[in-house]
C-alpha cells in the first residue's frame, strides 16, 4: 500500500511538472508558471471551427499569462519595443511569432488565447497542456499545440 502511494505521489507530481509553462521576458528573466498560476487568472470561453467541427476551448489571455511572469504592455509598448515579438515553442519543435501588438487591446480587438481546456475537459495527450488558439484567423498554423515556452525575442 506505501509503494502505490509513493507511486501516486511521484505519478502526480510528474503530471503537475509537465503542466509547467516557461515564459522568457525581453530582458533575459525566465519565470516558470504552474497550471495553478495561471488557472486563476480571468478566464475565457470561445466556440470556433477546427476542421468544419465546432469546438469549445476555455483559457486565458495570452496577454494576462504574460504579464503574470512580468512583461508591460500599454504605453511601454512603443519605439525600440515595437521590434519585440514573442517565439511560442512547442515540446516537438514546432515555433510561431506573434507581434507583441498582436497581445495589445491598444492595437487590436483580436484575442489570442492560451487554452487548457477542450469541451469542458483539459487537452488531451497530443494538443496540451496549453494551445495557442486565434479564434479570428483564417489558417489555424498558429494554433500551436503543446506549448512549452515563451520568449520574448527582439528582431534586429
Amino acid at each position: 500500500m506505501l509503494s502505490a502511494l509513493l507511486f501516486a505521489l511521484v505519478f502526480s507530481s510528474a503530471a503537475l511538472q509537465c503542466q509547467q509553462l516557461t515564459i522568457q521576458t525581453d530582458s533575459g528573466k525566465q519565470v516558470v508558471l504552474s497550471r495553478t498560476d495561471l488557472e486563476v487568472l480571468p478566464h475565457i470561453k470561445v466556440t470556433t471551427s477546427e476542421h468544419s467541427s465546432p469546438v469549445n476551448f476555455e483559457g486565458i489571455t495570452l496577454k494576462s499569462a504574460l504579464e503574470r511572469a512580468g512583461i508591460v504592455f500599454g504605453e511601454s509598448i512603443k519605439g525600440k519595443r515595437l521590434s519585440n515579438c514573442l517565439l511560442v515553442e512547442a515540446a516537438d519543435g514546432y515555433r510561431v511569432v506573434i507581434a507583441l501588438p498582436e497581445l495589445d487591446p491598444a492595437f487590436t480587438d483580436k484575442q489570442i488565447l492560451l487554452v487548457f481546456l477542450r469541451d469542458g475537459k483539459p487537452l488531451g495527450e497530443k494538443e496540451g497542456p496549453y494551445r495557442i488558439v486565434i479564434p479570428d484567423e483564417k489558417r489555424m498554423a498558429r494554433w500551436v499545440r503543446q506549448v512549452t515556452n515563451l520568449r520574448i525575442v527582439d528582431v534586429q
